[in-house]
Parts: C-alpha cells; sequence; structure tokens
C-alpha cells in the first residue's frame, strides 16, 4: 500500500521559514520523481517544485532563491524548506509522486500572516 504522510505546516510571519516533509512508502521512492504542488485560496493548483529521482531540481519562477527542494533517500522522505516566506505563498501544499502526480499526500496548511 502505497502511503504519503505530510508534516511541517503551520502559521508564520513575512519573512520566515518553515520546512515541509513527505514520507513516501519505499515502493515508490525510489522509482519516481517527486514534486510539491500548492493551492492557494480561490485559486488553483499550482506546481512549486520538482525532483527526479536523482535529484535534478525545478522550481516554480514565484519561489526560485526562497525555497529548496531535497530528498533523503535513506529515509525516503522529500522535504521542501521555504525561506523568506510571503503572505502570497499562504496555501495547502501537497507533495506528489509520478510525472504526471500519480500519487499524492493528503496537503497541509501553511499561513504566512503578521
Amino acid at each position: 500500500q502505497v502511503q504519503l504522510v505530510e508534516s511541517g505546516g503551520g502559521l508564520v510571519q513575512p519573512g520566515e521559514s518553515l520546512r515541509l516533509s513527505c514520507a513516501a512508502s519505499r515502493s515508490i521512492f525510489r522509482i519516481y520523481g517527486a514534486a510539491w504542488y500548492r493551492q492557494p485560496p480561490g485559486k488553483q493548483r499550482e506546481l512549486v517544485a520538482y525532483i527526479t529521482p536523482g535529484s535534478m531540481t525545478n522550481y516554480a519562477d514565484s519561489v526560485k532563491g526562497r525555497f529548496a527542494i531535497s530528498r533523503d533517500n535513506a529515509n525516503n522522505t522529500v522535504y521542501l524548506q521555504m525561506n523568506s516566506l510571503k503572505p502570497e505563498d499562504t496555501a495547502v501544499y501537497s507533495c506528489s509522486f509520478g510525472a504526471p502526480p500519480t500519487f499524492w499526500g493528503q496537503g497541509t496548511q501553511v499561513t504566512v500572516s503578521s
């Protein structure tokens, strides 16, 4: 059974940092690329960052230089380090595996507000 378990969301002030984690079943972690998506309130879901099984990365223009996606092969976990957070980063963040995305986590709320 494939499982994706996300953690790390919360409420922060502008300029602060958060790290999201996505622990995946070993059966998919080594095979598929992983991505973080987000869905802001009232908007469509958008791709934030993507990492291949070989750890090549790609980012949305809106987060380049502030966010970093990485993967820990020993722990079957993908991370999204988010720095210099802005109010417009407020969204539900979800991790996925596969291209196109096939397996999804439950989502975690990130709220950036003063």
